[in-house]
């Protein structure tokens, strides 16, 4: 497959505001990266295109975010995936849980997936009152979060991203694993009832979802939601509470926070 890559000044930003950039690149249709110093590559297919209404939509992420755009290239036709994984080693986990990342977000590294991950491991309900509750994990990508939770005696897991490369990904590393998980391609939250949703998204995807979060969430159950920082939190308090979800606790992880709430 033949990529484009936007080469990317990151001069003067933070850490965490490359990792928001990255995060938003990924929304429109970027599905890789890699970072030199202040420079970030980030790659398209290129039959995705960057056509006019793309480059423009890209100008303003970069002017959003405090980043300039250097220049534009065609890379060679190669096995991207392959590329990327050879210089990236396999992730250990808690529970014996290994992950092999195939250019997909949320291998266990970041600190909104680590937050994630330690809430279930650590999590009073249900799952640790014996129960085998029904799980949804939107924006799975490599399916470490739907993984961990059949790990800990889900009884049925969906899992759902809007790339078929992380769809692929997760289904590899669930049987890797030796457990099962409904992995769907798709962007909607799919009809069920569930009594314990994770979503670690873009909070603005999020604040779109709230009222299908509240609406498939069992009575009793709980929401978590990561992929954002402390100046979305009120936002993100208030629109749960007007669709029924009430804020339980808040967690943090350097720049990022964890939601959580209950119906």
């Amino acid at each position: 497959m033949k990529y484009q890559v936007t080469i990317i000044d990151c001069k003067g930003l933070a850490e965490w505001q490359v990792d928001v950039l990255q995060q938003e690149l990924a929304d429109v249709g970027f599905d890789s990266f890699e970072q030199d110093g202040m420079t970030l590559r980030a790659y398209i297919p290129e039959d995705s295109g960057l056509g006019d209404e793309r480059v423009s939509g890209l100008t303003d992420i970069l002017s959003e975010n405090g980043a300039t755009l250097l220049s534009f290239e065609t890379c060679a036709d190669e096995n991207w995936n392959a590329v990327w994984e050879a210089s990236h080693e396999v992730e250990q986990l808690p529970l014996g849980v290994r992950i092999t990342p195939h250019c997909a977000f949320g291998a266990g590294h970041h600190e909104t997936t680590a937050m994630m991950i330690d809430a279930l491991v650590n999590s009073q309900q249900p799952m640790a009152n014996g129960q085998q509750p029904t799980i949804l994990d939107m924006g799975t990508g490599t399916g470490v979060l739907a993984i961990m939770a059949a790990k800990l005696g889900a009884k049925h897991v969906v899992a759902v991203d809007i790339d078929e490369n992380s769809v692929r990904n997760a289904q590899e590393n669930a049987a890797a694993n030796g457990v099962r998980i409904d992995v769907r391609l798709g962007a909607n939250v799919p009809n069920g009832a569930y009594d314990l949703i994770m979503a670690n998204i873009h909070r603005n995807i999020l604040l779109l979802q709230l009222p299908d979060y509240a609406r498939t969430l069992n009575p009793g159950g709980e929401l978590w939601l990561s992929g954002f920082y402390e100046s979305d939190c009120e936002a993100l308090i208030r629109a749960a509470a007007a669709h029924g979800l009430h804020h339980s606790a808040t967690r943090q992880n350097g720049e990022w926070r964890m939601l959580v709430f209950g119906k």
